[in-house]
């Protein structure tokens, strides 16, 4: 990888500040190449652990991004820390003002029917001039279906975004973006999540302080306990225990 990066539990996490993140996505969208940014957090470095080919996706992306404060503590305990927690929704926020500025084309994936869209409405109507040229959320279980991962491709080729972003969890957006970037050809894509459903008010964002602190995942564990708890509760909490074990045995580190 070019950029100077922090070994998690095999993955290579970028060292890079939220300004920082922003700088290299703007070199992306200038040049030749079909780039993949992926907001890295806790639940998706358990999930890689017995997932080899989310491990080599997540690997092979231009940039994994810090979205956590564990990878910033983790790091700290590696002695090689993280320069700062660089959320997705951050990232997005930031990219679309960004592109208001600088007349980049979007486009925006995922997310259920009809978020996509509205968040788009929402997002054009904070930063004036920016420039959405399509949004598409599929149906459920599209993954499957090779008709319609085709039908998304082709909408995307004919909008010819910049930049696109991705809304499908992880790991499907991650393995999505990798299988099919050198089809659909945008400088950049990004993984975005939840973000959608932020933006278009079906979630509410977790308070800043929470975020500093490291706790927004209590924020969403309250807002969603039924989906968020076994998440939350006991597959993340395997985090702490691989990165004693990657601090003291090794076993991790690559």
């Amino acid at each position: 990888m070019f950029y100077r990066t922090v070994d998690i539990l095999g993955i290579p996490i970028s060292n890079v500040s939220q300004d920082e993140t922003i700088l290299e996505i703007e070199k992306f969208v200038v040049n030749n190449s079909y780039n993949a940014i992926f907001p890295t957090n806790v639940d998706m470095i358990v999930k890689s652990i017995n997932d080899n080919s989310f491990k080599k996706e997540l690997k092979n992306a231009q940039l994994l991004i810090p979205d956590g404060m564990p990878l910033v503590w983790a790091s700290k305990l590696f002695r090689k820390p993280l320069k700062e927690k660089v959320s997705g929704s951050s990232i997005f926020l930031r990219i679309c003002e960004l592109s208001a500025k600088k007349g980049h084309r979007l486009f925006f994936l995922g997310a259920a029917e009809g978020v996509a869209t509205k968040a788009a409405e929402i997002i054009s109507a904070r930063y004036k001039g920016l420039n959405i040229v399509g949004t598409y959320s599929p149906p459920i279980g599209f993954e499957n279906d090779i008709l319609e991962s085709k039908k998304i491709i082709d909408l995307i080729k004919e909008s010819k975004p910049d930049i696109l972003f991705v809304a499908f969890g992880a790991p499907k957006q991650e393995k999505w973006i990798c299988n099919y970037k050198d089809e659909y050809k945008v400088s950049v894509s990004i993984a975005v999540g939840a973000t959608f459903d932020y933006v278009a008010g079906l979630k509410k964002m977790p308070p800043q302080f929470l975020k500093k602190l490291g706790f927004a995942w209590l924020w969403r564990l309250c807002d969603e306990p039924k989906r968020l708890w076994r998440r939350y509760l006991i597959d993340d909490m395997k985090f702490f225990y691989y990165i004693l074990l990657q601090k003291f045995s090794k076993r991790f580190y690559q």
